[in-house]
């Protein structure tokens, strides 16, 4: 048995009808067949093993894959990659076929937050991409590792400049603006106040700041007086 019949055999066994259904309803935009029912935590466990198998290159070379599960088994396996190269060499191979919110959003290399000047110079090749889900990975690796320490504003311009038309990446946007105004507050609020989003965008931005926990209840009061109508 080669390895990716391996990976179908134990994926099939983990498999649930009920939570199928469930994970079909929270991605609408794949198609249910693609869906096996194999839940979040059995995926992790199964990929830190499946990355110290020496022939693990052969599933991750064999794209695209069939399932849902496959894609997130293969984040899950390139997240424990600690060869930064190697492991960006396998997501350059990789984001062309993420096709949703899931898989993109599944993706944080551990690897990273040791080479960070490396990351940004392939952030700015990756959120100029005409495919959806790389631009999404892109924002979500600012947000992710440069909304911290490493935070300058040039980076939120970035997200700024990044118009699009696409509901999912706008989420993103949204998702990246919220989590700004908690970590980068005098940089953020500026581009709310002026207008600079979309309405969309800028909207949605509000209500996830607002369902934050981590914003106070004079900043959510505020940040409702700038909604758009």
């Amino acid at each position: 048995m080669n390895i990716k019949d391996e990976i179908l055999f134990e994926l099939n066994n983990a498999s649930n009808k009920n939570y199928q259904e469930f994970s079909s309803i929270l991605i609408p935009n794949i198609e249910k067949k693609k869906f096996l029912g194999v839940r979040i935590p059995f995926l992790r466990k199964y990929a830190k093993k499946l990355a110290k198998t020496k022939n693990i290159d052969k599933f991750l070379s064999a794209l695209p894959h069939e399932f849902q599960e496959e894609n997130m088994l293969h984040a899950f396996i390139l997240e424990q990659i600690l060869d930064f190269n190697k492991c960006i060499d396998y997501i350059e191979k990789f984001l062309p076929f993420i096709d949703n919110w899931a898989v993109c959003d599944g993706l944080h290399p551990k690897c990273f937050k040791n080479n960070l000047d490396s990351v940004f110079t392939h952030v700015l090749v990756w959120i100029k991409s005409s495919h959806p889900y790389t631009k999404r990975f892109a924002i979500n690796t600012l947000m992710t590792y440069f909304l911290d320490e490493h935070f300058e504003p040039a980076h939120i311009q970035l997200v700024v400049s990044t118009i699009v038309n696409d509901y999912y990446i706008n989420m993103m946007r949204a998702w990246y603006f919220a989590t700004a105004l908690v970590k980068q507050y005098d940089a953020t609020m500026p581009i709310l106040e002026n207008r600079q989003l979309d309405k969309w965008t800028h909207n949605k931005t509000i209500q996830k700041a607002c369902e934050s926990l981590r914003i106070s209840s004079e900043i959510k009061e505020y940040l409702k007086s700038l909604k758009v109508k």
